[in-house]
């Protein structure tokens, strides 16, 4: 057993420990394939961990075929890990041309995902977006990469879809479809990346108050807005044109 302290350890690890523990009792059959995982709150009690562990586990559970999510009913164990064909590979996003592909592919994918979002979207659904934008705020003040409040934000407009496919589809994807992924946690933000911080900060707020109007033309429109100017910005910045 490892020796070290829960509280002290590092968010991604311990979803990495959880996927593991979940896994094996998959592979072992202690879960049978249709069973029923425990609820959030349940897994929480028991691995004594935070709530975006437990969702950052269930989403890579998710990626990797192991269990499915049915919207208002709860998670299923789907099988042995027959990982997706489908993946995007850090190795596939070096180049510009590669981020740009990507983003031209989350245009086509999010844009209707926010649309989606701002119809169907709950209370609980809202207050997940607006913890996410907190959290990417609380980034910008402390200096630190954004990356996974970033993502987080895209994750929860998938799942205010109440349609499964978005969300396993972004799980699937990961926090490599963030251009700026290429940032470790621990590296701190120049000004530079404040000021990059700040402009997506603001089009994230656009987007959601959209989706609490339930308005989705504009919902749309404002997805369509980030995600365009985050392709312009990393050509760009490629460029050295700032």
């Amino acid at each position: 057993m490892n020796s070290e302290s829960p509280s002290r350890r590092k968010p991604r690890s311990l979803a990495l420990d959880l996927v593991e523990a979940i896994a094996e009792r998959i592979r072992s059959g202690a879960l049978a394939v249709g069973d029923k995982l425990p609820t959030e709150a349940a897994i929480m009690a028991e691995f004594g961990v935070s709530r975006t562990v437990v969702r950052e586990g269930l989403s890579k559970l998710q990626a990797g075929g192991l269990v499915a999510t049915r919207h208002g009913i709860g998670t299923f164990v789907r099988g042995l890990g027959d990982a997706p064909g489908f993946r995007i590979a850090p190795e596939q996003l070096g180049t510009l041309r590669d981020v740009v592909a990507v983003l031209e592919l989350r245009i086509g994918i999010e844009t209707e995902a926010a649309a989606l979002a701002a119809s169907r979207r709950t209370d609980a659904n809202l207050a997940a977006l607006r913890l996410a934008l907190d959290e990417l705020g609380q980034a910008l003040e402390q200096g630190r990469s954004a990356v996974a409040a970033d993502f987080q934000f895209h994750l929860e407009i998938a799942r205010a879809t109440q349609n499964s496919h978005y969300t396993e589809l972004m799980a699937t994807l990961g926090r490599t479809i963030i251009p700026r992924a290429r940032l470790e946690p621990g590296e701190a933000l120049d000004e530079e990346g404040r000021i990059y911080l700040r402009r997506i900060n603001g089009e994230h707020e656009g987007i959601l108050d959209a989706i609490a109007s339930q308005d989705s033309d504009a919902a749309r429109a404002a997805m369509r807005t980030h995600l365009v100017n985050s392709r312009e910005r990393r050509r760009r910045a490629e460029l050295g044109l700032g």
